[in-house]
């Protein structure tokens, strides 16, 4: 009887042992046996979506990009190009989840998204996190000038080197120190409130150009409908510390699922030769200027 007793503890020392590895190695963030698992499971997402006909794709409200109407339809550029690609994919549904753009790469490693589409820029780091598709989009800054052009205003170099030459730009924003990088004297950046002050001042003759980013210019001049305001079509994107400021917005999927995001970029090479890519971003105040041209998520994840 005590035999059967000691040989019983023994078996039960020995299942529990066993027990608490599993976990340990499963759930081991740095383990062999956890990247495996979860890669296995990720790579067959695009068979399970076309299986099921449906998709989860998580997406920061930020307007063009991704954002809700006033009556709850999910719809920007990122969002009406994924439908269109998911669609040819097979995949009919998709649904949009709402989340904070910080939590968008947390919630697609935990499996709460898909794939995620928001307007988010590749970059080294980042493409240590995801997988990212080709680009979609371009976003760098945009200048407007009179009709005519008559200082020949095509960089901000241009603007530096030209003593007639003054700016109106944003207080607070982004282009301020890439004028001043770029040797824009402070006395020559008339900074103001908003973007539509920024046209008053360009249409009173206060400055001889105004600057943002190429999609809210275009939304402004759009809105301004002032045939004496032109964009500069040839503007040369400023290199700040030798780097282009450009940045490209793409979607993005577990590092596992390389057949989706294969799948997703022949799609989109499609869209791109077809011309189906521009007609999409022009209904959000992107142009041909924004296009991605040849650049791909390789290029953009070296280092």
């Amino acid at each position: 009887m005590k035999k059967n007793v000691v040989v019983m503890l023994f078996l039960a020392v020995l299942l529990i042992v066993a027990g608490c590895g599993k976990p340990d190695e499963a759930g081991s963030a740095g383990g062999d046996s956890s990247g495996a698992a979860a890669g296995a499971g990720a790579s067959e997402t695009l068979a399970e979506a076309k299986e099921k006909g449906s998709i989860t794709v998580g997406f920061a409200n930020e307007k063009p990009y991704a954002y809700k109407t006033e009556d709850g339809t999910v719809t920007g550029e990122a969002v009406e190009i994924a439908r269109v690609i998911l669609k040819n994919l097979g995949i009919n549904e998709m649904k949009a989840e709402l989340t904070e753009f910080g939590s968008l790469i947390g919630g697609l490693q935990a499996k709460r998204f898909d794939m995620i589409t928001a307007g988010m820029f590749v970059n080294p780091k980042r493409c240590e996190a995801v997988l990212f598709a080709d680009p979609e989009y371009s976003i760098g800054e945009a200048l407007a000038v009179k009709q005519g052009n008559s200082l020949q205003l095509k960089s901000y170099k241009d603007i530096a080197s030209n003593k007639e030459a003054k700016v109106a730009v944003m207080t607070g924003a982004i282009e301020i120190g890439y004028l001043e990088g770029s040797g824009v004297p402070k006395d020559r950046i008339v900074q103001v409130p908003d973007q539509a002050s920024a046209i008053n001042a360009l249409q009173a003759g206060r400055v001889q150009a105004i600057t943002m980013t190429g999609p809210s210019l275009q939304a402004m001049l759009d809105s301004a409908e002032d045939s004496s305001i032109e964009r500069v079509a040839d503007f040369e994107q400023p290199v700040i510390d030798g780097k282009s400021v450009k940045g490209y917005g793409a979607t993005a999927f577990r590092q596992a699922d390389t057949e989706f995001q294969q799948a997703y970029n022949a799609e989109l090479k499609k869209m791109k030769e077809s011309g189906e890519l521009l007609t999409i971003l022009k209904k959000f105040g992107f142009t041909e200027q924004e296009l991605p041209g040849d650049m791909t998520a390789e290029q953009l994840c070296q280092p």
